[in-house]
């Protein structure tokens, strides 16, 4: 499977988003990109200084939050598409899903300027919605864990 990023497969309507959106020249541009075997998905970046918690050298829990949430729906809409037997291509154009519930346990701080990945598996693929388990890692330990229950949208959302 080549490695390509699920928030390149966006709509054109839906690529605007700030943590994720290709389309958003001031966002972030996270990314996340399938396992060679599709069970998993994966996103890599290290936090700007600028998005610091309370204390300097620790990423702000609001930013862990925000690559949860970006990571969350595009690893579910990956899963979806591909439990209906899809590949994903540079042609794709994918369904959306949005966050309708995102849970999450800090567990240590996050160390600004280390590379911070967070991975996604599915726990439950439904008719309109799935569930996806993430972990998020810096420096070999996990920092925290989420759970997602992200549903499918409409186009004309």
């Amino acid at each position: 499977m080549k490695k390509i990023s699920i928030q390149n497969t966006y709509g054109e309507r839906f690529r605007h988003c700030w943590g994720c959106g290709p389309a958003n020249e001031s966002g972030l541009h996270l990314q996340s990109v399938p396992s060679e075997d599709g069970s998993k998905v994966t996103c890599t970046f290290i936090p700007d200084k600028a998005y610091t918690g309370g204390v300097p050298d620790n990423l702000f829990g609001g930013m862990i939050a925000v690559a949860f949430d970006c990571h969350g729906t595009a690893s579910a809409a990956f899963f979806f598409h591909r439990n209906k037997g899809l590949e994903l291509t540079e042609e794709t154009v994918i369904g959306r899903f949005i966050t309708a519930r995102l849970e999450v346990d800090f567990k240590k701080p996050v160390p600004m300027g280390e590379t911070v990945t967070v991975t996604a598996e599915p726990e439950e693929i439904g008719e309109r919605k799935v569930i996806v388990l993430m972990e998020m890692e810096a420096k070999g330990e996990v920092r925290a864990r989420a759970r997602m229950v992200a549903v499918k949208v409409k186009d004309t959302m």
